[in-house]
């Protein structure tokens, strides 16, 4: 049962297809109930697709397709019972809803990809209501060169099979970069023959011989039921990812504003219906902005947060690793710092105030430190210091930092008196500066020296 649902769609159409030869005249039951059922079966067929799929793919092809049968619904059901005015101009808008979700969804379909992002989501809006709706306003003219009357709907059927040119693009980028696959060709093929039956459309309707429930209508369902059936193949074992390149909303992002200031320059020249898509082309493209924006804000505090200390505020081990690759070019000394009496009174007196004698520490090396060197917390009761100079300003600071434990500290009314032990190397060129120092550093603990220095590797 489950596999069947993959064939569901182009059966019904099959059914649907012989039942309109047999009764080529306008049905309820084949022009409205059997037609729309299928784009609804398509959706059903979508949603149960193998788990291999994009979950985003199989959201955004639902949500597409959903689209685009409303407002088919609309228009077949307005075909047999009429409703108000309103009710085409929603079926239009519905229609034009088909192709943001779209975009989304098709660069996804040929492999498994990670959670949909804003940004993805705001580009396939930008890229399909911008480009498709500008191109549409400034054809319509030339296309329609006599028309005055229903020009929202010459606009919509001017928007759509540019829409489709939209989605080709993109499809047949993805099959590019995903390389031919049984997948891909389903999806370029529906994608085609849906375009080409919105282009047949446009061509009748300026004729003035299209007639509702013909033949071509099925070329729709069949583009639908392709797309459905790419979602049961195989999916590629590509790691690449594509999306919609960004000269697309670059582009349309700059005929916006171009497009209102003529109509602001020439007041009644585009109609409300092609001057809106502009406005909310400019308006996702602010939103868009400010995620990135935001998105990099909260990458640097991660990437500062990553070579961070959270309880002194001091940089982390990183960061002091990533600084030694420069010592080594440059004068200058590591020292390796280890608290000496520290674990008693943590043992005493608690974590909490552990803590805070090890902020008061940090502070206090802080201050003796000369600018320009990095005083970092290693873990625990260590800290590490990279400083620039000769040998006998680095060994100096060593003595200084030493120095800076010598008086006892006064936190929450008790006295503690703690010291330090000093491992001090300067850079000589070589790669082993982290160990020669941890080295040094344990024999001032064990001598009680207070600093200790590495002897020159020969």
């Amino acid at each position: 049962m489950y596999r069947t649902l993959k064939w569901l769609p182009t059966t019904f159409l099959a059914l649907h297809l012989a039942l309109k030869a047999f009764s080529p005249g306008r049905s309820v039951w084949l022009d409205l109930i059997l037609y729309n059922l299928i784009w609804a079966l398509a959706v059903i067929s979508i949603s149960q697709s193998p788990l291999t799929n994009d979950p985003v793919a199989i959201a955004g092809a639902c949500l597409a397709i959903t689209f685009w049968g409303a407002g088919s619904a609309i228009n077949s059901y307005n075909d047999f019972y009429p409703l108000p005015d309103a009710a085409n101009t929603l079926a239009l808008i519905s229609y034009s809803l088909f192709y943001p979700s779209a975009l989304v969804a098709i660069p996804r379909i040929s492999k498994r990809g990670r959670a949909l992002n804003p940004i993805e989501a705001l580009d396939g809006a930008i890229f399909g209501l911008g480009i498709s709706s500008i191109a549409a306003a400034l054809t319509i003219r030339q296309v329609f060169p006599d028309a005055i009357e229903n020009l929202s709907e010459q606009f919509f059927s001017l928007l759509f099979p540019i829409g489709d040119l939209l989605l080709l693009t993109v499809a047949l980028a993805t099959m590019i970069t995903y390389q031919l696959s049984l997948r891909s060709l389903y999806l370029s093929f529906g994608i085609a023959i849906f375009a080409i039956a919105d282009l047949i459309y446009l061509w009748l309707v300026m004729e003035g011989i299209y007639k509702f429930g013909q033949l071509s209508d099925n070329g729709w369902l069949l583009g639908i039921a392709l797309i459905a059936l790419a979602f049961w193949s195989p999916t590629t074992t590509s790691v690449k990812e594509i999306g919609i390149h960004p000269i697309f909303i670059t582009i349309s992002i700059f005929i916006s504003p171009a497009l209102l200031a003529l109509s602001a320059l020439r007041p009644g020249l585009f109609p409300i219906f092609v001057i809106a898509p502009s406005v909310a082309t400019l308006f996702l493209a602010f939103i868009r902005m400010s995620i990135v924006i935001r998105q990099a804000r909260n990458l640097g505090e991660e990437k500062v947060l990553a070579r961070t200390d959270e309880l002194t505020g001091l940089p982390n081990r990183r960061r002091l690793v990533a600084e030694l690759g420069q010592l080594s070019s440059s004068e200058g000394a590591l020292l390796l710092l280890d608290l000496d009496n520290f674990k008693p009174v943590n043992d005493e007196y608690g974590h909490e105030f552990g803590n805070l004698v090890l902020q008061q520490v940090a502070l206090r090396f802080s201050r003796s430190l000369p600018t320009g060197a990095i005083l970092a917390r290693l873990g625990g009761d260590e800290f590490g210091v990279i400083i620039k100079g000769s040998y006998e300003q680095t060994l100096e600071s060593a003595y200084a930092l030493a120095a800076t434990l010598s008086y006892p500290m006064q936190i929450e009314g008790r006295t503690v008196k703690i010291g330090v032990s000093i491992g001090h190397v300067y850079a000589d060129g070589n790669s082993n500066l982290l160990e020669r120092a941890d080295a040094a550093m344990y024999e001032a603990k064990r001598t009680g020296a207070g600093v200790a220095q590495s002897q020159p590797v020969l």
